[in-house]
């Protein structure tokens, strides 16, 4: 049995689940956003109203493993898991600009970052995702999904990964840079 797919998930109090097993859908809702997930037709999932729980099973256990049963089951309690963690508390990632001159701003849902290219680079921030900036060098990218946040995060540091010999470009608040010594003059 999947160590993981077995175990509850527990819902607080501030979370509001339906499941509706014809369409396979399960659709969160809390305070920081609404989150659904589609689940595959091997895997059963219930919600205990009275005990706060989400439960998820297979839909005929005395079946061999066929193909990748299990791995589904216990992918699909993770899932779950994450969602009522970004719906009752939200994910978020800080970046850093670091660079001589190099600002980022928001200008309505456009983030601009000023990072040594001639022109400034544009993105536009998506929907289910906020994204607020601290003395022009700070941003949170901030959401009730984490897949989106993660991604949205990494958009923005792929646009100026942080070089090892000064150390300039955009980086996660809790990453270490490598430094690199670089070349010594004379003897």
């Amino acid at each position: 049995m999947s160590r993981i797919g077995k175990q509850t998930i527990a819902v607080p109090g501030s979370v509001k689940v339906s499941v509706n097993a014809a369409t396979r859908t399960v659709t969160l809702t809390g305070p920081k956003g609404t989150n659904s997930f589609s689940h595959q037709p091997q895997i059963k999932v219930a919600y205990d109203d009275g005990a706060k729980a989400i439960a998820c099973t297979l839909d005929d256990p005395t079946k061999i493993d066929e193909g990748n049963r299990r791995a589904l089951w216990g992918t699909t309690r993770a899932v779950l898991n994450k969602m009522v963690a970004g719906v009752a508390t939200g994910y978020s990632r800080k970046l850093e600009v670091i660079g001589v001159g190099w600002t980022a701003k928001l200008q309505g849902k456009k983030l601009i970052l000023s990072i040594g290219f001639c022109n400034p680079i544009e993105l536009m921030v998506p929907a289910t995702v906020t994204a607020t900036i601290e003395n022009n060098t700070i941003v949170t990218v901030s959401g009730a999904d984490a897949q989106q946040v993660g991604a949205f995060a990494s958009l923005i540091r792929s646009q100026r990964k942080p070089e090892p010999y000064n150390g300039k470009g955009i980086k996660y608040s809790d990453e270490v840079i490598q430094r690199k010594k670089g070349k010594a003059f004379g003897a």
